[in-house]
């Protein structure tokens, strides 16, 4: 069994009711594991003087920026997909992530999607703003929703085609879901949530329906508050705010953050500030943008995010987001660094050329 099969078994498992994996165990075999079989990746490290022998904490496993993805092919092995960036970043050159594993990907994006969103076991229609997996099969979103929907739907539509996303169709969807009663999962990105609710349109969904949101400010027209979604999914949908989950993603990484709002409640802890948490796979460190320093809790700085799930190509990846760390297990983010590339991922991006 490879290391990836193994460490998705154990995911697996995880989300059974088992024992959770040794963050530290782990990251210390992910890191050896990389070192030996990303050549890119073990140049940078090689370059930085860092080998396994002389990494004690998981804290000290080098991080690569997610500006690396653009430049070099950052994996283990051959791919069984190859995941690209949307491009708004750098057009001319979008990031790949390529994943050797795919089911190591699945496992984990499947467990935290069910333990931050079906905490109740749920079965729903699955009605999603997003472009059907076989014209966007390097979308790792688009992936993840198939995926969902596979497992927890008892049907699935996408409602975005050539032209965008298909309003018309999409209310026509909404309304014969009205008139059934049953529970709908509506995900996709913010802003094709925005463009929705500019229709005017109001549906009141069966008990239970629940929104995910991906992404932030992204593609919007005009700027929308986190509060101001919330209270449109209520006048739009009939859907209330702890029932709409705003996911954290990207490309780069196989593991999300969720909104901690539906898993509170569960678990009686209704009053907890809304927070992005994630499986005890993924963890995440603020750093100081200039010297990589970490930084007091609650300060704002760069979001590191360690995800064993990417055992297949980088560990460890260095973000242009910005965020801090509330309370004990979740993060806030804040936006992206604006202007000129911070100093530290500039001198990490010169070390791995």
């Amino acid at each position: 069994m490879s290391l990836e099969a193994e460490l998705a078994a154990e995911i697996h498992a995880c989300a059974a009711g088992g024992a959770v994996p040794d963050f530290a165990a782990w990251s210390a075999r992910i890191f050896r594991h990389q070192y030996e079989h990303n050549a890119p990746y073990r140049a940078f490290c090689d370059r930085r003087g860092v080998t396994p022998s002389t990494v004690a904490r998981w804290q000290d496993v080098p991080a690569v920026p997610t500006a690396a993805f653009r430049w070099a092919d950052l994996a283990c092995g051959p791919p069984e997909a190859v995941f690209r960036t949307s491009g708004t970043s750098d057009a001319e050159r979008r990031g790949r992530h390529l994943v050797p594993h795919l089911e190591l990907y699945r496992a984990s994006a499947l467990a935290g999607f069910a333990a931050h969103l079906l905490p109740d076991e749920a079965r729903v229609a699955c009605v999603f703003l997003l472009p059907a997996p076989e014209t966007r099969p390097d979308s790792s979103l688009v992936r993840m929703c198939d995926w969902i929907g596979e497992r927890f739907g008892t049907r699935t539509d996408w409602l975005v085609g050539p032209a965008g996303l298909d309003l018309p169709c999409l209310c026509e969807r909404l309304a014969a879901l009205e008139a059934t009663g049953e529970a709908v999962f509506v995900a996709g990105p913010t802003a094709g949530f925005a463009r929705f609710f500019e229709t005017g349109r109001t549906f009141r969904l069966g008990p239970g329906s629940r929104v995910m949101d991906t992404g932030g400010q992204k593609g919007m027209t005009r700027p929308l508050s986190r509060a101001g979604f919330l209270r449109s999914c209520w006048t739009a949908l009939g859907i209330p705010g702890y029932l709409c989950i705003n996911e954290y993603g990207m490309t780069e990484l196989c593991s999300q953050r969720w909104d901690s709002a539906l898993r509170d409640r569960f678990a009686g802890r209704s009053l907890a500030p809304r927070r992005l948490v994630s499986s005890p796979w993924l963890r995440t460190r603020v750093l100081d943008p200039d010297n990589l320093a970490e930084v007091a809790d609650g300060t704002t700085g760069l979001l590191c995010h360690h995800d064993l799930a990417n055992a297949g190509s980088v560990g460890v990846v260095l973000t242009d987001d910005l965020g801090r760390t509330i309370g004990e297990d979740g993060i806030e983010i804040s936006g992206r660094v604006a202007g000129a590339m911070p100093r530290g991922c500039g001198m990490l991006l010169a070390a791995l050329g």
